[in-house]
């Protein structure tokens, strides 16, 4: 039985070349299914990875009791400066998050982009930030540094230009990477601007803080709450993040698996008929198998090869291209529980790769198994009459 198998399927692969314009239909098919699956796989991967990926287990945000986000944090300024000599808080950096309207590149059109206004603290709180063009602020100074994949994505933010805040404006005096983090989406100005510029000058939005080794969160949650001159609670980072990115995320993901999975049924209808028309021209061929014993199982799964080998060469196709052109392209989205845009980098990884084969794979089985059963009950007799 395995020899039958191995010879009938050799010659239904080496006979491909005579059916090259059919089998297309199955590879371009099964190309197009796990590119757009993968494509939109890479941005929700990336979205996540610019939020939850950079976030890190010893930090976290301390926020006004009851809010979820930093736009509408409110800490004033008597209890933050308890937080920054609180015991299990190594660094506490206190900061204004607002929004600041930019033209986006060739687009034609404006988003709102996060503005942060920061301290020394929140360089210290975030070693990852490194300055890659220009130089970093100078407290005082009407003067703003821009986050690089911001700087990629809206127009206006190049290291010199300049940027209408209010009735203020702020030069660009540098350019900033932080390992893909969402900071690298932001402006920063110094805090003390901030305050003039927003009229925030009796509170921060938010802050940031470096735990201590060892600290508990949980118990310096129960600390904070009964702390009577705070009103405030400690989230981590990663908890943060996640919550943060969740919904954008599973968005894009349904979208994906549901475009996809559309696709995925044209692709095996056109694996079907593909596969249909190659049994009928090698009716004769496989009729004369089996007069001469072959078994039906070796038809059966020559056939299911076939069509699996075209899906995987098709979905190898696709996820090259997808790789070559979308791995690293940087886009921007809004993030709603943010109030702002964040700018990303596509990214494609080797479990969304798998995924993709796998999906190429079930086409390829699904699209050549009724094929396959029609061919190994082929009427002998009737077939090699005919011919």
């Amino acid at each position: 039985m395995l020899k039958q198998t191995a010879a009938v399927t050799r010659m239904s692969l080496e006979s491909l070349g005579s059916r090259a314009a059919p089998s297309a239909t199955v590879v371009v098919g099964s190309a197009a299914v796990v590119a757009v699956l993968l494509g939109l796989l890479a941005m929700s991967s990336g979205f996540r990875s610019a939020l939850v990926d950079t976030a890190r287990p010893d930090r976290g945000l301390i926020l006004r009791n009851g809010s979820n986000n930093e736009m509408d944090g409110w800490i004033d300024f008597q209890e933050l400066a308890i937080l920054e000599t609180y015991e299990g808080l190594d660094v506490t950096s206190g900061e204004i998050y607002t929004t600041l309207t930019v033209p986006k590149r060739g687009a034609g059109t404006t988003v709102d982009v996060v503005c942060r206004g920061v301290t020394a603290a929140a360089f210290t709180l975030r070693p990852e930030v490194r300055i890659v063009s220009g130089r970093t602020l100078v407290p005082g100074r009407n003067e703003v540094i821009v986050g690089a994949s911001a700087a990629r994505q809206y127009a206006g933010l190049d290291v010199g230009d300049r940027v209408q805040a209010r009735t203020a404006v702020l030069e660009v005096v540098g350019h900033f990477v932080a390992e893909g983090a969402a900071a690298e989406s932001e402006i920063w100005m110094d805090r003390a601007i901030a305050q003039s510029v927003f009229r925030r000058t009796s509170a921060v939005s938010v802050a940031r803080v470096k735990l201590a080794a060892n600290a508990d969160v949980q118990a310096l949650n129960q600390r904070l709450a009964a702390d009577p001159r705070l009103t405030s609670t400690l989230i981590p980072e990663q908890e943060f993040f996640a919550a943060l990115s969740a919904s954008r995320a599973a968005l894009i993901d349904a979208f994906a698996y549901l475009i996809a999975g559309i696709m995925a049924l044209g692709s095996v209808f056109g694996a079907l008929a593909t596969m249909f028309t190659a049994v009928s021209r090698r009716s004769v061929e496989i009729a004369t198998l089996r007069a001469l014993g072959f078994h039906s199982v070796p038809i059966v799964v020559s056939v299911l090869v076939e069509a699996t080998v075209l899906a995987v060469a098709g979905g190898v196709l696709g996820a090259a291209v997808v790789y070559t052109v979308l791995d690293g392209y940087t886009a921007s989205t809004l993030n709603p529980a943010a109030g702002s845009q964040l700018a990303f980098a596509f990214r494609v990884t080797p479990e969304s790769i798998g995924l993709g084969l796998a999906w190429a794979i079930a086409v390829g089985v699904i699209g050549g198994l009724a094929p396959a059963i029609r061919a190994a009950r082929l009427p002998i007799t009737t077939v090699l009459r005919g011919a």
